[in-house]
């Protein structure tokens, strides 16, 4: 006989985060646009007020929604620069506040992934992928170079002349022009070696000490949307997270 299982049931005011969740991701409501007022979404779902204040502040917690004192909550978005910026942004100088780097792109290619890449998106057979390389340049020095794998089929019309021509992060840019919004992600972080080509490009030495940060991006559902590693020079900087 199978084993028997006890049926598990979410608090109510989660059950109304994961609908809110689902009409995130939907857009029902843009990034950047106020979402409707607790009292209606309480008439909506047929829930008491308190249940979706709870709903949404666990939304927040999550950094999909902002919470703007007399003005309502509205949909987080990476445009809003630089609270975003520095959510994902982990290096900064040792010295003096951070600073936005210029984002520097070098080339854009499309093909077939890598075992481990393909692995880590959770790309189908046949499913390609889209690589960029840029640099990342603090006070016009070339400080972090990333390799940056997305799934093809969600970014069509990706060119080099259009990110050029985008005013804004990164996340920003695919946010608004691809409409795929980067939540979360996972990080490990090692130390290596400088190869020839990486230190060319970094203005180091070969075989310099550089801090590899490998990150993979979710969306909603939990599902992969990017690949990076990034090699980082620490003459003058450093990787910072806050622990809470």
């Amino acid at each position: 006989m199978p084993a028997a299982t006890t049926p598990s049931f979410a608090p109510l005011y989660l059950q109304i985060k994961q609908l809110l969740e689902r009409s995130l991701e939907q857009r029902e409501w843009q990034p950047g646009e106020a979402i409707p007022s607790e009292m209606d979404l309480a008439r909506r779902y047929a829930v008491s007020q308190g249940t979706v204040r709870k709903a949404i502040d666990a939304l927040a917690a999550d950094n999909l929604v902002v919470r703007r004192q007399g003005k309502g909550t509205f949909v987080a978005t990476h445009t809003e620069e630089p609270a975003s910026l520095f959510r994902f942004l982990r290096i900064q100088p040792d010295e003096g506040a951070p600073v936005a780097p210029v984002s520097r792109l070098l080339d854009v290619r499309r093909g077939k992934p890598a075992a481990d890449v393909a692995r880590l998106l959770a790309l189908k057979p046949g499913e390609g992928v889209l690589t960029l390389h840029r640099v990342l340049e603090f006070a016009a020095t070339p400080v972090v170079l990333d390799e940056i794998s997305l799934p093809a089929a969600l970014f069509r019309g990706f060119t080099r002349a259009r990110y050029d021509a985008y005013r804004g992060s990164m996340y920003g840019f695919f946010e608004s022009e691809f409409g795929v919004r980067m939540l979360k992600a996972r990080e490990k972080i090692r130390a290596v070696a400088a190869d020839a080509a990486t230190a060319q490009i970094l203005g180091t030495a070969v075989g310099a000490p550089l801090l590899a940060v490998d990150r993979v991006t979710l969306t909603f559902g939990e599902r992969p949307v990017e690949v990076r590693r990034g090699l980082c020079v620490t003459r003058e900087h450093h990787y910072l997270n806050e622990l809470w």
